[in-house]
């Protein structure tokens, strides 16, 4: 299938949320999607790789880069008008130069019987934000992640959002300790005490979600839609 994309030359790659997009003069569109284990490696010609090539999904190359998909199990070439359409459903991208910060809070209320944990892993309000930054944002803004979105004012819903952003952003540009995310059983580090695990969802999720009684924090599986 990705042989049609042979001797086509990229003209645009865009982020959308979690999805990546890569355009060709062909009029395709190459869609993927990481997940928690895929990943694009970027090598010179003749470099050697830093994973098997049995785990590669697609290679693009030209004449000085190598650009490798490993273990990414979304990949799919697309029209540009299906790969439009597949993903007009999204909310803003969270980490986009200019965030439509208005059209997020729009769609928030619309959505705002869910709790303030399911909220922010709804990639139809804000496009972007998984388990990682959605315990870290709450967790610093001293908020349950059990509290309905309904209770809370545009401008804390606001400042939810723009937090998020904020802490990506900084990761962007270099590892940021985590506060709670996967420390469950250790110390709170703003009341020291212990970070539990519960679950969070419809259906209830199987993985820990911290709970800490003063720090509030939140873990919640990432899910994609």
């Amino acid at each position: 299938m990705f042989g049609r994309l042979e001797g086509a030359t990229v003209t645009a790659v865009e982020a959308n949320g979690k999805h990546l997009l890569i355009h060709f003069d062909s009029g395709l569109v190459l869609h993927t999607h990481m997940r928690m284990t895929g990943a694009w490696h970027i090598y010179r010609p003749g470099e050697l790789w830093r994973k098997p090539a049995r785990l590669a999904k697609v290679v693009l190359n030209n004449a000085d880069t190598v650009a490798v998909l490993f273990d990414a199990p979304v990949v799919e070439l697309r029209r540009e008008r299906e790969a439009t359409r597949d993903l007009a459903h999204l909310g803003p991208d969270i980490l986009a130069s200019e965030l439509d910060l208005a059209d997020v809070l729009r769609r928030a209320r619309a959505a705002s019987r869910q709790a303030l944990g399911e909220l922010l892993l709804n990639q139809r309000v804000a496009a972007g934000i998984g388990n990682i930054y959605k315990c870290e944002t709450l967790w610093r803004l001293r908020l349950s992640p059990w509290q309905p979105a309904s209770e809370l004012t545009d401008t804390q819903l606001g400042a939810i959002y723009r937090e998020a952003r904020s802490l990506m952003l900084a990761a962007l540009r270099g590892r940021v300790p985590h506060s709670v995310h996967g420390r469950a059983g250790r110390s709170c580090p703003r009341c020291s005490a212990r970070i539990a695990c519960r679950n969070q969802g419809d259906p209830p999720l199987h993985l820990p979600l911290p709970d800490v009684p003063r720090g509030r924090a939140a873990m919640m599986r990432d899910r994609w839609l």
